[in-house]
Parts: C-alpha cells; structure tokens; sequence
C-alpha cells in the first residue's frame, strides 16, 4: 500500500483534491470555491472522499463516475446511501447507483463549473472522460480514469486501438493544450520507463521520469500533468512521431497505437 498524502492543487476558483484509494488509484473531489459545491469522482472507498470533504469544509453533491470498473465504481452504491439523492452521472448502465446516463458532449455545472462529458470508448465501452471549465478565469481540467494515464492509456478491453487513437488524439488531444490531466491510477513510472524504451533519446521524457520518481520517494502524486506535456513524453500520444513509428516498424498511427499497447501488455519494467 502506498504512503497516503492528501494533496490539493489550486486552479484559479477551482480546486481538485487527490484523494488516494485501495492500492493505486485516485478519486477526486472538484470543489468550485466560489458556490463551495463539490463533487466526487470515481469514490470508491466513499468515507474516505465525504471524509476529505469535510475537511475542506463542502458537501459532495455529485458524483462522477468514468466507467464501470469495480475500482471506480464499486463505491457509489455506498455513497449514494450515505448520501440520500446524491445524482450520479456515468456513461454506461453498468455503473452501479446510476441516476444521469450521459453521452458525449453533454453538459451540465458543478456550481459555477462548466462540465462536458466526452465519450472515449475502449478500456470500457461506456468509458467518459469529464473535462471542466472554469469560464471566467479561462482554466480547464480534464478527468480521464482509464483512458489516458500520465506516460500511458488504458488496456483496450473492450474497444479497439481505432478507438484508442480516436480518444487520445481526436478528442483529448484537441482540448486547450494546458488543460490539467487528472487521471485514474498512479501508474506514472511503469509507463514512464516503457515509453523510455520507445523513445531512449527523448530529453523530455527522461527529465520526467526523474521528476516521477523524485515524486515517488517522498510519496507525493505525479498527477496532474498537461495535454502539452503528454504530448512530448507519452508514446500513445505521439503515433505520428517517426521515432515511434520507426520502434514499432509501422506508418499509420492506429497501428502504431495497436503495436505499442501489445508491447506494452507483456512490459514488466525492471
């Protein structure tokens, strides 16, 4: 079990509050600290977010959950009983507690929060990432469970590396450049130290792989990065850099996609 530190990070009027759970993953409380509304994503171990909640002085009206794996959502029929009527949003009827089925581009508001869902199938088929917008202060943030991991994305369990690429690079890749990326798990170094095995030589990756585990040793989160940055690190971002393609020995980016997610399926890092 890793060292539980309960981390906030401060966007302008928005707040995001990592709250660690069972070995590796991450649930989230996204407070708007201008109406002090909050809601929780992916709250599977529920006392422990209502319970961050508390510290932070707000009240969890929502829930959010990414997909309808155990690990993100195997907590919201607790929380919903802990919480009477809490809405819980998710994208798949597989989702336990389910009160608000989503698809994408739907929207609605945390408080003063814009939110709008975007449906990035292949981990799960039902899989929804929720990207935030605080309007007046020009800030975003984006939460992507098992889609995209910082230095890696999900296993294709249920999709296709089509799928993958349309969700890495049509979808999240097109959002504002600096939006934050808050993801599922704390899988930072094993994907790391795979990509430095696609791309050896890239100065950018090595720089934050040795900021990951500088992270890592004193028991802080790696989360977030930025699209930015995913996208001058992360291998499953850059299928159409020739030095991945030249790793995996092919030209069209969806195959690209498709040959590193096999490597990496079997990568068991040193």
């Amino acid at each position: 079990m890793w060292k539980r530190l309960f981390s906030s990070r401060f966007i302008r009027s928005m707040k995001i509050r990592p709250v660690p759970a069972l070995q590796d993953n991450y649930m989230y409380l996204l407070i708007d600290e201008k109406t002090h509304k909050a809601a929780a994503i992916d709250p599977v171990e529920p006392e422990n977010i209502i319970s961050a909640a508390k510290e932070e002085g707000v009240e969890i009206g929502t829930v959010l959950t990414t997909h309808h794996h155990w690990d993100h959502s195997g907590g919201n029929e607790a929380i919903a009983k802990l919480i009477p009527k809490v809405p819980v949003y998710g994208g798949d009827k597989r989702i336990g507690a389910l009160t608000h089925e989503v698809t994408h581009n739907s929207e609605f508001k945390i408080g003063s929060l814009s939110v709008r869902c975007l449906f990035t199938p292949c981990h799960t088929s039902g899989h929804i990432c929720y990207y935030v917008v605080d309007e007046e202060n020009d800030s975003s943030v984006v939460f992507t469970g098992d889609t995209l991991f910082l230095g890696g994305c999900g296993r294709f369990f249920e999709g296709t590396a089509d799928q993958m690429h349309a969700a890495l690079i049509e979808i999240l890749g097109k959002l504002p450049m600096e939006t934050k990326v808050y993801c599922g798990h704390e899988y930072a170094a094993s994907n790391l130290k795979f990509c430095s095995v696609v791309e050896p030589d890239n100065a950018d990756l090595n720089a934050k792989i040795a900021w990951v585990k500088e992270k890592r040793d004193e028991g802080l989160p790696t989360v977030p990065s930025t699209l930015r940055e995913e996208f001058t690190y992360n291998c499953f971002m850059r299928v159409n850099v020739d030095s991945v393609k030249a790793h995996v020995g092919e030209s069209d980016p969806v195959k690209v996609m498709e040959k590193l997610r096999e490597e990496k399926n079997s990568f068991r890092p040193k």
